[in-house]
C-alpha cells in the first residue's frame, strides 16, 4: 500500500516537470534583450528550480518504488505536457494525438494494475 503513495508521488514528479517544460518554452519564445537575460531570467530560474524538486521527489520515491515502474510513469508527461499545451499555447489537438494519448494511458494502466 505504501508504495501506491510513493507511484503518486512520481506522478506529480512528473506532472512538475511538465510544467517546467512548459514555462522553458514560454521563455524561449519571448524576445530577451541580451543573451544573458534569455538564460537568466525569473522563467529559466523558476523551471530549474521545478526540475530540481521533481529530482528530488524522485529519489524520495525511488526508495519504495521500485525501478521497473519509473520508465512507465514517465511516459505520462506526453500526456501532461500535451494537455497543459492545449491551454497555454493554445495548440490543437489532433485526433491522432487523443490516439497516442490513449495509447500511452492504457499502457500505463495496463502495466501497473
Amino acid at each position: 500500500m505504501k508504495t501506491n503513495y510513493y507511484v503518486f508521488f512520481l506522478l506529480v514528479s512528473v506532472f512538475i516537470s511538465a510544467i517546467s517544460q512548459v514555462i522553458l518554452k514560454k521563455s524561449a519564445v519571448k524576445k530577451h534583450k541580451s543573451i544573458i537575460r534569455e538564460y537568466l531570467n525569473f522563467q529559466v530560474v523558476f523551471a530549474y528550480f521545478l526540475f530540481f524538486l521533481a529530482v528530488l521527489i524522485d529519489l524520495i520515491s525511488l526508495k519504495y518504488v521500485p525501478a521497473s515502474y519509473v520508465p512507465v510513469i514517465e511516459t505520462s508527461s506526453y500526456i501532461f505536457i500535451m494537455i497543459l499545451s492545449r491551454f497555454i499555447f493554445k495548440e490543437k489537438i489532433s485526433l491522432l494525438k487523443l490516439f497516442g494519448m490513449f495509447v500511452i494511458f492504457s499502457g500505463i494502466f495496463i502495466y501497473l494494475v
